[in-house]
């Protein structure tokens, strides 16, 4: 009886950690994917359900695990990567912050500006200006 009970276990709840690990870590290549391609646009700002239909699950399962795996939701795990990658956009001083704005996906530069602030504490220019 003990070696049915500890069968079932690893079967429902040893097996899911390991599947749940690679949701993740293919969640991370989409993202990164996402980001260096022509999607943001074309597509605009990546959503939560879009990255779990790529992912073959429901959008509320799949924010629930990145919840439990890395304690933010998934909308904030996606815009700490979008605020990564903008920051190593904004080093080009070649392209203006409009243009950096439509290729990450957004349609109006404030809201770019916005979060961006919200997250790194100052705006696009200001961190560009800090760079020099």
């Amino acid at each position: 009886m003990l070696t049915i009970g500890l069968r079932f276990y690893d079967r429902q709840f040893i097996t899911r950690e390991i599947v749940n690990k690679g949701a993740l870590e293919k969640f991370d290549v989409l993202l990164n994917d996402y980001f260096l391609s022509e999607k943001p646009k074309s597509y605009g700002l990546p959503s939560v359900a879009y990255f779990a239909e790529q992912l073959h699950l429901s959008p509320n399962y799949f924010g629930d695990l990145v919840k439990k795996e890395t304690g933010k939701s998934a909308e904030e795990y996606i815009q700490i990567k979008l605020i990564d990658v903008a920051k190593e956009k904004v080093y080009d001083s070649n392209k203006s912050v409009s243009e950096i704005t439509y290729e990450l996906g957004f349609k109006y530069p404030q809201h770019f500006s916005r979060l961006f602030k919200q997250k790194v504490g100052h705006s696009p220019k200001d961190h560009r200006a800090s760079l020099n």
